[in-house]
């Protein structure tokens, strides 16, 4: 493959091919690989070849595959794809049709020999030459040979290229397009290991899709923990499922095509959570469980429950500015970064009145928080914990609210 060389060499191959050729159109005439000068034309016959333009291969650009691997490693060489396009300028004595002579000469030759030879680009750097200082290029290993293609420009499009030599005067040109120079860098890949064994698995397409998630106790009963969910959709039974939830992975308690079960994870933390059904798939030697086919996201949310409660005043309290310190413990535990708020009601189902604490955002895992209340007058409450938003139940005996319930000093 060619190095960084190969575009330097392809244009002293030009030289290789059209020299003979430019020399027999008229006598002496020389070859020049300047940008056009503001000086005007040279005063003997020349063709002068200039590379005014680089682009990327279209075709070769994007078809190597990844040159590293995730740990940086090389896997294979870097390539680089880019083709080529030269203006070639026509010099000598107009009176005697010298550039036009000049131009004949490079059209027929390249329409002769469009391709560069590996024999063209070894005499072009060998050490006899005028560049030996490009041997070892690789061009002439290259399997891509170069192709020479006339450029079909417009009026316009000519007028903008000579318009970029500034204070140049025009001199009778073509452009032509070489391709395609394939160029990689002096490094070398670290081979990796050999397959020692390849598995191949079949399996039709089965995608589960869930409807709806709502506690097994009925569509409108609360999902509490201990609650056990009921997942209703379509294709859920697979060779190995399990329901993916922020607690893990769970195994289904019963399992078919429509529906299945699974109770709360006693780690899931009360509020919005998320989940999924997926088909776990064995694969590899020996074979292991791997995350196959996974369904849509479904919602929840999962309430707190309070398991006891307590009030106090609390440090700094007077009678003009009472504080009462609610401490309830909960299931499941608070998670650090969960907002909560608890809020206090008479028990009675008729009354209005409510006591809010300000937001308290947990700071660390537990199952015990301690919420200020302003200004709470002594007796009897029912108490609520609201945790991301996610509520707790009261209980309800003889058309009234009894329980999780405090008395307020």
């Amino acid at each position: 493959m060619s190095n960084y060389l190969a575009i330097a060499t392809v244009t002293a191959a030009l030289q290789q091919i059209l020299q003979p050729a430019v020399k027999k159109a008229v006598l002496g005439a020389t070859f020049g690989f300047s940008r056009p000068a503001a000086d005007g034309s040279p005063s003997t016959p020349q063709v002068n070849v200039f590379l005014y333009q680089v682009t990327p291969n279209t075709a070769y650009r994007n078809q190597h595959t990844p040159t590293r691997r995730a740990d940086g490693s090389l896997v294979r060489r870097p390539q680089a794809a880019v083709d080529l396009h030269y203006l070639f300028t026509f010099h000598g004595d107009d009176t005697a049709l010298e550039p036009q002579r000049l131009l004949g000469a490079v059209v027929t030759a390249l329409e002769n020999q469009p391709t560069l030879t590996p024999d063209d680009i070894q005499s072009a750097t060998s050490p006899t030459s005028k560049f030996p200082f490009l041997a070892g290029s690789g061009l002439d290993q290259q399997i891509e040979r170069i192709k020479f293609t006339p450029t079909a420009l417009s009026l316009e499009e000519f007028s903008k290229l000579w318009s970029a030599f500034f204070q140049v005067e025009y001199s009778l040109s073509v452009a032509y397009h070489a391709s395609v120079v394939l160029m990689e860098s002096d490094v070398t890949p670290q081979e990796a290991p050999p397959v020692e064994a390849s598995n191949l698995y079949v399996t039709p397409f089965r995608w589960p899709r869930i409807g709806s998630v709502t506690s097994q106790a009925g569509a409108d009963a609360p999902i509490v923990p201990g609650s056990v969910l009921l997942i209703q959709g379509t294709d859920l039974r697979g060779a190995d499922t399990v329901v993916l939830m922020s607690g893990g992975e769970q195994v289904p308690a019963s399992l078919s095509d429509t529906a299945l079960t699974v109770p709360v994870p006693a780690s899931l933390r009360a509020g919005v959570q998320s989940l999924q059904v997926a088909h776990r798939l064995a694969m590899g030697t020996p074979p292991a469980p791997h995350r196959g086919f996974e369904s849509n996201v479904a919602g929840f949310v999962l309430r707190p429950a309070i398991t006891n409660v307590s009030a106090a005043l609390g440090p700094g309290s007077t009678p003009a500015e009472k504080i009462t310190n609610v401490t309830v413990q909960l299931t499941p535990n608070v998670g650090p970064g969960q907002r909560v708020v608890a809020v206090l009601n008479s028990p009675s189902a008729s009354s209005q009145q409510a006591y809010v604490s300000e937001p308290v955002i947990a700071a660390a895992d537990s199952n015990q928080a301690t919420l200020p209340i302003l200004n709470v007058p002594a007796g009897n409450y029912v108490v609520r914990v609201q945790i991301d938003g996610a509520e707790s139940l009261l209980t309800m005996s003889g058309g009234q609210f009894n329980a999780p319930a405090v008395v307020a000093p």
